[in-house]
């Protein structure tokens, strides 16, 4: 659990993180991990370039794994800086594809939805939510897949199956996102592996819960209530109703992240736009920090500089009073990791 006194303490240095004219002070940045970023090595040099936290994806691990790879990361914390935290990215409500081989989505190809929790077939996606296909029943007939860059188009759609067209390709591969952005219909809870995960690790201090698609204050109360008042949890925006509700969220959460790559998905990119540039964040609760989460440096992935679109959208961040960022693809899977959180790194104390 983590202790109040180091919460009071966190939340104090990320309140005083506001723009002056003397620059951007201390701010949050949190590196996921993942392939590229796998050795200890890398971890020192992310958390010398500036990152404050790690990320664990949950969702693409089985709980073996999980528990294996916090052992290791917790010792590593402990070794270096107890006050780096480690978050645990749990799945809650968030719809996810199943196990199967990695394939390519041809525009024009049909392909089954199917609900189950693996598939051996390149045509056949497993959903393992029952609830997606009440959700695409209750729709106007758009699904997205790994943030949107990826679209399909039902042609029929039974209780646990739907044939849909590709309208938009691409390679897909297993744990995906899959979303049904024109229906509101979702069946919000913790899965069985959500619970392990909390359960074996809430006694270790440095650890955050961060919970997918919570869809208002009324479901992260509840959250709340699970994991109790000593748990640090931060409530991942991804959906209109989220945004809508933020202030009232916050008063449940230690911490927010507006998500832009589901959010999106969602929304679609002109209302995603829209809603990031208008976000409230300086009337939400005081003490807890709003990080910006989604593709903040994805050029990185492949290029060891970032675009200067990048730059002047975390600026334009920091200005609003953003708390910080979260990495994802571009020190999980990317080329460049360290420098990644370097470029994150980049207004700290007003020395670009």
């Amino acid at each position: 659990m983590l202790p109040k006194p180091w919460q009071e303490t966190r939340k104090h240095d990320l309140r005083s993180a506001a723009w002056s004219s003397s620059g951007m002070k201390d701010y949050e940045i949190i590196a996921t991990l993942g392939p590229a970023s796998d050795a200890e090595t890398v971890w020192q040099a992310m958390i010398s370039a500036g990152a404050t936290a790690f990320r664990l994806n949950t969702s693409h691990l089985d709980l073996h794994e999980i528990s294996l790879r916090v052992e290791r990361i917790c010792s590593f914390i402990s070794s270096v800086d107890p006050n780096i935290g480690l978050v645990l990215d749990l799945q809650g409500s968030k719809w996810r594809l199943g196990n199967f081989s990695p394939v390519f989505l041809e525009e024009g190809a049909c392909i089954e939805l199917s609900c189950r929790a693996s598939s051996q077939k390149n045509a056949v996606l497993p959903v393992p939510h029952p609830d997606f296909f009440q959700a695409v029943a209750l729709s106007n007939g758009t699904i997205v897949l790994d943030d949107a860059r990826i679209s399909l188009e039902p042609e029929s759609i039974g209780a646990e199956s739907v044939a849909a067209r590709v309208i938009r390709g691409g390679e897909i591969s297993p744990k995906k996102g899959i979303t049904c952005p024109s229906s509101p219909y979702r069946i919000e809870s913790l899965n069985e592996n959500d619970l392990e995960i909390f359960a074996s690790t809430r006694d270790l201090d440095v650890i955050r819960y961060a919970l997918s698609y919570v869809r208002d204050a009324s479901e992260m109360g509840t959250y709340r209530k699970i994991f109790g008042s000593e748990a640090y949890l931060i409530a991942k925006l991804e959906r209109e109703s989220s945004v809508g509700d933020a202030a009232a969220i916050a008063r449940f959460a230690d911490e927010l992240w507006l998500c832009r790559g589901d959010l999106g998905a969602e929304l679609g990119e002109a209302e995603m736009a829209k809603v990031c540039h208008s976000f409230p964040v300086r009337d939400l609760e005081p003490g807890v920090p709003v990080l910006l989460a989604g593709q903040v440096f994805e050029h990185m992935k492949v290029s060891p500089v970032a675009t200067r679109s990048e730059v002047c959208c975390l600026h334009d961040a920091l200005v609003k009073g953003f708390h910080g960022v979260v990495l994802s693809d571009e020190t999980a899977i990317g080329r460049y990791p360290v420098k990644s959180c370097q470029k994150a790194a980049i207004f700290r104390n007003g020395k670009p």
